[in-house]
């Protein structure tokens, strides 16, 4: 795998270490920085804050967008708000970031874990069905799981790396099942399904704008939904339940600080402005890698039919778990990053107890998917 070491170099032009994936702040970010320094606003009211809201949710084709401090806490309060709480179940998979798994925990659910396509990684329906056949009946309008009489409240799909799971094939089945839709899209900001940007084909959705997200304010996150409802109540239970009033501090329920701070959201203003430079960026990037694999036999990770992959991540699929060993530590010894996909959700200490159906996919390339470095290139265009 050396000559795909020597290529990373070329293609990046550096000598030095090669991070993962680094954020680039090339447009307005000191200036809306300075100037929201100025106004004194930076705590969770600002104009950064809506104007960001409404830049994100124009960009993704959504009713609402609702800023939170990070993607997990977004995901904690869309799940909350798809009605997930405790001693309730929502299905997701195993090969995914650990903030899935433990945005359900927060909500007192328990996970169940399902199998991923190999082509997608994410979520696989069919896997979702025949669980569902096996494991699951509908009573009053519920989904109950006959293993362990709890009700299946949502299903929890990840988009990763940016790359779509068949998320319409999903939606049809949770529909069938009485199960609440709810996308993790931490990943794919930039991504499409069948000309859909992803996070719009649930009830709700949730962001990440975590340093090492396409677009960073490092940290934060957002909930996207078109229920004007739910959009209100998102607003309300991530700003500590506050009853509005010009002075008094009188709050109505049990609730929760994560609304983004107007400086992070300054920094995200920025970073949407530059947005569609970036995806651009990231394609010719995929584009180069995608020949240097094809001509030198890597299994180099497309994007799958039928969609339009924002290529966060880019990543190869190696022979074996030898295979994969070895190129992490000859790749990181010689300063060029590179990491192996996460370890399965049902295999960590916390969530070994929970329910799982076959998990042949998952383990197959938990074992041999590699990410490479898929910075956007300074000067790329």
């Amino acid at each position: 795998m050396q000559p795909l070491i020597d290529f990373i170099r070329a293609a990046f032009n550096s000598a030095e270490f090669i991070p993962l994936h680094e954020p680039r702040f090339l447009g307005n970010e000191k200036k809306y920085l300075n100037e929201c320094i100025d106004s004194t606003f930076v705590s969770s009211v600002g104009k950064f804050v809506d104007q960001f809201e409404q830049m994100f949710a124009d960009f993704v084709g959504a009713k609402h967008a609702i800023a939170a401090m990070n993607g997990t806490a977004a995901l904690h309060i869309a799940l909350k708000l798809a009605g997930v709480e405790e001693n309730t179940e929502v299905i997701t998979q195993p090969l995914t970031f650990i903030a899935t798994a433990n945005a359900i925990s927060y909500c007192g659910a328990q996970p169940v874990f399902v199998d991923v396509d190999k082509d997608t990684l994410g979520l696989s329906p069919q896997a979702l069905e025949a669980f569902l056949q096996q494991h699951a009946e509908i009573n009053n309008n519920q989904c109950i799981n006959k293993t362990s009489g709890k009700v299946i409240q949502a299903c929890l799909p990840m988009h990763t790396f940016g790359h779509p799971c068949r998320i319409d094939e999903i939606a049809a089945i949770c529909q069938q099942w009485h199960i609440e839709l709810v996308e993790d899209a931490a990943e794919s900001l930039g991504s499409y399904y069948q000309g859909q940007h992803t996070g719009t084909f649930g009830k709700l959705a949730a962001f990440s704008f975590n340093g090492n997200k396409v677009i960073t304010s490092g940290g934060g996150g957002v909930i996207v939904t078109n229920d004007d409802a739910l959009a209100q109540r998102a607003k309300h239970i991530t700003t500590t339940a506050k009853v509005p009033h010009p002075y008094e501090y009188v709050h109505d329920e049990i609730a929760y600080n994560y609304r983004l701070p107007n400086l992070n959201a300054a920094l995200l203003v920025a970073q949407m402005e530059q947005l569609e430079g970036f995806l651009k960026a990231k394609r010719q990037l995929a584009e180069e890698y995608k020949t240097f694999c094809q001509t030198n036999k890597i299994n180099w990770l497309a994007e799958p039919t039928n969609s339009q992959a924002n290529y966060w991540l880019q990543a190869i699929i190696l022979e074996d778990a030898a295979a994969r060993d070895e190129f992490l530590q000859t790749s990181n010894q010689q300063g060029v990053m590179t990491r192996p996909i996460w370890r399965l959700m049902n295999e960590l200490e916390m969530f070994k107890h929970c329910q799982h159906g076959d998990l042949t996919n998952a383990k197959w390339l938990e074992q041999r998917v590699v990410n490479i470095p898929s910075s956007v290139r300074v000067g790329s265009k």
